[in-house]
């Protein structure tokens, strides 16, 4: 298929809308996403252009973003980008909006504390696990030591 996806950083611009429908959840906001560039004169960081996105969210994400975001938090957005146009009353209107098949918060600007979404038993099965060792790969199960590989020897 040729669509145009998009990956966009910027400010949700007003509170999202969620609502559930007869095909399922479905929530909207608007975002803002401002150029900024350095200006050499000002020896600073200046604001350009905000263009405004309407992002369009189904299902699960819809439930999720009415749960997580909120007016003025910065966000990545990625989806399919969506232009249309109108006449209304002799003018010409033109509208920007995204299709969402994933968001987040911009960690570049902030923290987030991460909770799964619940399922059902699958989901507690799923957060019921303890957290496996990084450093020594091992795994969460206690047989994983077993299972686990030996390192490869190292050629020089």
């Amino acid at each position: 298929m040729n669509e145009t996806m998009v990956c966009v950083v910027g400010n949700v611009a007003t509170q999202p809308v969620y609502r559930e429908t007869a095909t399922g959840a479905s929530a909207r906001f608007r975002l803002a996403v401002t150029q900024r560039y350095w200006d050499r004169e000002k020896n600073g960081w200046t604001d350009g252009h905000t263009n405004f996105f309407t992002v369009w969210t189904k299902r699960a994400l819809a439930t999720n973003v009415q749960a997580s975001v909120t007016l003025g938090d910065p966000v990545v957005v990625q989806g399919r980008l969506k232009v249309r146009s109108e006449q209304r009353d002799g003018q010409s209107w033109t509208y920007a909006d995204i299709e969402a098949s994933a968001l987040g918060h911009d960690l570049s600007r902030g923290t987030a504390a991460f909770r799964r979404a619940s399922k059902g038993e699958a989901a507690s099965a799923a957060t019921s696990r303890p957290e496996p060792n990084w450093e020594t790969g091992t795994g969460a199960r206690p047989d994983a030591a077993a299972q686990q590989q030996p390192e490869p020897a190292l050629v020089t």
